[in-house]
């Protein structure tokens, strides 16, 4: 079992910017995609962006591209997730996830083995 710890959650104002972090435990760091999900109340658990194996290849959810930024650094055993020109419906939990899955599966849940116990955003003004 990986393990996944997030950090960086906390308030912001509309248009501002967070730095989210996920540590993973695992002496396989290099051979995982990462992905990052988020989750408001009521609502499914939803994709927001993926990062390969090669850290080359990125993917993100429409609703976050040109604000949001997926990395990550195998010497760190860390993935970032770079938020700016956060809104209101950006306000979720957001989780990390690992595994290795086919293009097709990154967009749900599913697609991913291993699972942060997540790390909350809220906006505010």
């Amino acid at each position: 079992q990986v393990q996944l710890v997030e950090s960086g959650g906390g308030s912001v104002q509309p248009g501002g910017s967070l730095r989210l972090a996920c540590v993973a435990s695992t002496s396989d760091f290099r051979t995982y995609s990462f992905g990052w999900f988020r989750q408001a109340p009521g609502k499914e658990r939803e994709f927001v962006a993926a990062i390969r194996v090669s850290g080359g290849t990125t993917h993100y959810a429409d609703s976050v591209k040109g604000r949001f930024s997926i990395s990550r650094d195998n010497a760190k055993n860390t993935v970032y997730l770079q938020m700016s020109g956060l809104k209101y419906e950006d306000a979720a939990v957001y989780y990390c996830a690992a595994g290795k899955p086919i293009l097709s599966a990154i967009w749900t849940m599913r697609g991913w083995r291993h699972w942060g116990q997540g790390t909350q955003i809220t906006v505010s003004s």
